[in-house]
C-alpha cells in the first residue's frame, strides 16, 4: 500500500486534471459567440464560469497557499461585459490548473495539516480542506457546463458526446 501523502500528492494532482479534460471537452467545441452566449434567464455564461473557475482556483490555491500575490476581482468573473478571447481565457484556465497541481507536487507530508484561513471558505482550517473544497467547487462547475454546452450546441444538431 502506498504511503498517505503519495496518494494524497498523486489523486489530487490527478483529479485536478481529470477536472481540467472534462472542462476541455464540454468547452472546446463551443464557438466565440457560443462561450460568452448565456441561454437562460439565469445563471452563467460559460465564459464566466471558466473565469469564475480559473479566479477561485488562483486566490484560493494561488495566493493563499502557493503565495503568487494573485488578486481576485470576484465580481467581475461574473459580471465581464467584454467578450475576451476564448483562447485566451482557455489558456489562462489551463495555466491555473498546472499551477494547482505543480503547488500540490510541492507540499511536504505536514503542508497538509499546515492553518489555512481566508475569506469566504471559514471551512477550511488546514491546506488539505482547500484543495478538496476547492476541487468539489470547481466539478460541481464541470456539471454546469454540461448543461449549458449541451443547450448552446441543441440548436445546431452539435451536441459534444455525453461519454
Amino acid at each position: 500500500m502506498a504511503d498517505l501523502p503519495s496518494t494524497i500528492f498523486s489523486d489530487f494532482a490527478g483529479y485536478y486534471e481529470y477536472i481540467a479534460q472534462h472542462v476541455h471537452k464540454w468547452v472546446d467545441p463551443l464557438t466565440q459567440d457560443q462561450f460568452w452566449h448565456n441561454p437562460f434567464s439565469y445563471g452563467n455564461s460559460v465564459g464566466h464560469l471558466i473565469l469564475h473557475l480559473t479566479g477561485n482556483l488562483n486566490y484560493y490555491i494561488g495566493a493563499r497557499v502557493a503565495g503568487t500575490g494573485y488578486i481576485r476581482n470576484r465580481d467581475r468573473e461574473f459580471t465581464e461585459t467584454e467578450k475576451l478571447d476564448k483562447a485566451e481565457v482557455m489558456h489562462d484556465f489551463d495555466q491555473t490548473i498546472s499551477m494547482v497541481v505543480a503547488t500540490i507536487q510541492k507540499q511536504k507530508p505536514e503542508d497538509w495539516t499546515a492553518p489555512y484561513s481566508a475569506e469566504r471558505e471559514p471551512e477550511a482550517a488546514e491546506r488539505f480542506m482547500i484543495f478538496l473544497r476547492c476541487a468539489g467547487h470547481a466539478y460541481h462547475h464541470v456539471g454546469q457546463l454540461i448543461f449549458l454546452s449541451k443547450e448552446l450546441t441543441r440548436a445546431l444538431g452539435s451536441r459534444p458526446s455525453s461519454s
